[in-house]
This record gives structure tokens, sequence and C-alpha cells, in this order.
């Protein structure tokens, strides 16, 4: 096992990396945060046709890369350093996590390899509709159910992605269904994170296509041990920027960043990064084996996300909070950017299991006592 990042990677994280210096600018996405529609369609559409970032977790058999958990990870970082506002988390990663589990045991049926295709081929863009503060240590409610026709009722809240996507997947007991869209009531709520909205989804008697099974704990800790990356990405900008910033700024004609209470800080945060780094690696890593349920490699793949989540979580938000306070009355300001990276910091410290939750499941795993 190596943490390093591979060639390949490195490549990804190249293709990424230049596409957004080009396209999704600071003040490009804080002027489309301001806007009604915040996604960037056109992005997205280079991201996942040109790069082929939507069909990274996809099988070849389905037209995908094939590739694992470590390549999705290396674009969630990059996505995070730019809060790029594109589906990726929701449709590459949740949704199709969803898909790729519906159809482990029992097959998935003609409707689901085809999706699996359009999403692969950036035909499609889909949203998992499941809260986004659903955690993978709780039942979800059920919102959604079954009528006497055979049809979906019902109506879940704070849905990322549902504006976006084209398709939606709804969790229904334990089956997934396919619903379109265009079948459902999408009503789009004000968010803490600009540039990633969330929504009610109301379902009245929409018809739905059954995919197989959905297993609600294992497709919601994969997209918690990949959303660290996007954390560790946003981390990482907001030290680097802040850093840039005290090397400029001079008070009694000094660089700020030369007294001696702030080179401290700097450190301090440097190092949590570091280790947000290791722990993000190492969760994306471990979930990229795929382990088989209850296996001992798969304990410690829910270990290791635990720790990841719980960590980078609270990492993203202290670092977006210095960086707002190190750069003084800038840093309060709606035109410089920081704000939309602690507000992206802090919705997904909630997104997908609290630090609490996880820290709570981490405890049961390694058998120690909770905090009481």
């Amino acid at each position: 096992m190596t943490l390093l990042y591979t060639e390949v990677e490195e490549e990804l994280r190249a293709s990424v990396h230049d596409l957004l210096a080009d396209r999704c600018r600071p003040d490009a996405v804080l002027r489309r945060a301001e806007s009604a529609s915040p996604y960037d369609a056109d992005l997205w559409k280079t991201l996942s046709r040109e790069i082929g970032v939507a069909g990274l977790l996809v099988p070849e058999e389905y037209g995908g890369a094939g590739a694992s958990a470590r390549e999705a990870a290396v674009v969630l970082e990059e996505l995070g350093r730019a809060v790029a506002p594109v589906p990726f988390l929701t449709s590459a990663v949740l949704a199709t996590e969803a898909l790729l589990q519906a159809g482990v045991h029992e097959g998935l049926p003609a409707g689901g390899r085809d999706l699996l295709a359009e999403l692969a081929a950036g035909e499609t863009t889909a949203a998992l509709a499941v809260s986004l503060a659903a955690s993978p240590y709780r039942p979800l409610p059920p919102p959604v159910a079954l009528n006497d026709h055979g049809a979906l009722d019902g109506e879940i809240r704070a849905v990322a992605g549902a504006d976006a996507a084209d398709v939606l997947l709804v969790p229904v007991g334990t089956a997934l269904y396919r619903v379109r869209a265009g079948d459902a009531r999408i009503d789009v709520v004000p968010s803490l994170d600009l540039t990633r909205p969330i929504a009610v989804v109301t379902l009245s008697g929409a018809p739905g296509e059954r995919l197989g099974a959905f297993d609600a704990r294992r497709v919601l800790a994969f997209g918690a041990g990949l959303l660290t990356s996007e954390q560790l990405g946003v981390a990482e900008w907001c030290l680097a920027t802040t850093l840039a910033h005290i090397r400029e700024r001079h008070q009694f004609a000094r660089p700020i960043g030369s007294f001696q209470a702030i080179k401290h800080r700097m450190a301090d945060l440097w190092l949590d990064v570091a280790r947000a780094r290791a722990a993000a690696r190492n969760a994306a890593n471990l979930l990229a084996a795929r382990p088989e349920p209850g296996t001992e490699a798969a304990l410690e793949t829910e270990a290791a996300t635990a720790v990841a989540k719980s960590w980078c979580s609270e990492v993203a938000v202290r670092v977006a909070e210095e960086g707002v306070q190190l750069h003084g009355g800038t840093g309060m300001t709606w035109e410089h950017p920081l704000h939309l990276y602690l507000k992206r910091a802090k919705a997904s410290e909630t997104a997908l299991g609290t630090p609490g939750a996880h820290r709570d499941a981490l405890s049961a795993l390694a058998d120690l006592p909770a905090p009481i």
C-alpha cells in the first residue's frame, strides 16, 4: 500500500487543474453563485465528456474508465480547491456508487445498465434522492413509499444535486428506483453553501423503475470517505491563499507573516492539513480495494473512513476560519472568495455524517467506550 500519488493520478490532476484554472476562477464562481443557476453546466460537460471524470467509477464494460476511489479522490481534491459548482460528488460518486451497489447481488436490469453507460458518457446526470445530512450510521427515514398503483409518493429534503439532475435514484425501503427528474417536483431552498444547492424533492404518483437493492450504509460511507478529499482541497487552498497574504501584507514595515504569533498559527494549520492529507488518502486507498462486507479489510476501511471524515471536516472549517481572520477586513468582504470556501467547509462538515457521528462509530469499531 502506498499513499503517494501515481503517475496516472498526477496526470489526471493536471488535466482537471488546468481546466479549472482556465474556466473556474474564484471571481467566476462568485458571479455564478449570485445567479439563478449556480451549477456550471458547460464546465461539467467538459469535465464529464472531454476529461471523462463522470465515468471514473463506472466499469469499462459500461463505457467507463474502470478507475478506483483513488482517482475519484484526486478529482475531488481539485474540485475542492476551486469550490467548483459541478455535480461530481452527487452524480459521479454517490449516484454511481448506489447504482453499482444495486447490481452487486441481483445484477442490474437493462435500464440500470443503460443509465450507467449514459452517466459514463456524460450524457446524463443523476442524483441520489437522500438528504445530504443523512448519516451512514442511522437508518434513513422512510419518506418515499409505493402507492396502490406502484408509483412513488413522498418528499425528501436537503437533496444535493437534484436541480442539476436528469435522473433521480430514489431509495424506497431497501430498494433503489429510477425516476425521471421531470416526473418530480424539485424546489431549490436556501443553502449555506452557495456552490452546492440543495432542494426538496416531492414525488406524487411518479413512475419508477426498480434497479436493485439499496444499502444505505455502504453507499453513504463510500461518499463520506471520498468527501474528505474535497475537504482536503478546500483546506489546502485556504492555507496556500492565507500564506500568500501574510507574506505580502505589511504592518510596522514588516510582513505580518514574520510575527511569531502568526508563524505559530500557520505551523499548526500546516500540520493539521498534512494529517488531513494522510487520512483522506488512506480512506481513498482502502475504499479503492472494495473489500467484502464483514471482512477484516472492510472493518479497517470503515475505521479509516470514520477517522478521515471526523478529522478532515473540522480541519477544513478551522483552516477556512483562520484564513478569514488572518486576511483581516479583506477576508470579511463578499468580494473575496474566502467566504465560499468557509461555507463549503461548514456545509460539508455536517454532510454524510457529522464528525461526532463518525467518532462514535470509530469508538464502536475499536471497541472503546464512547465519551459520556
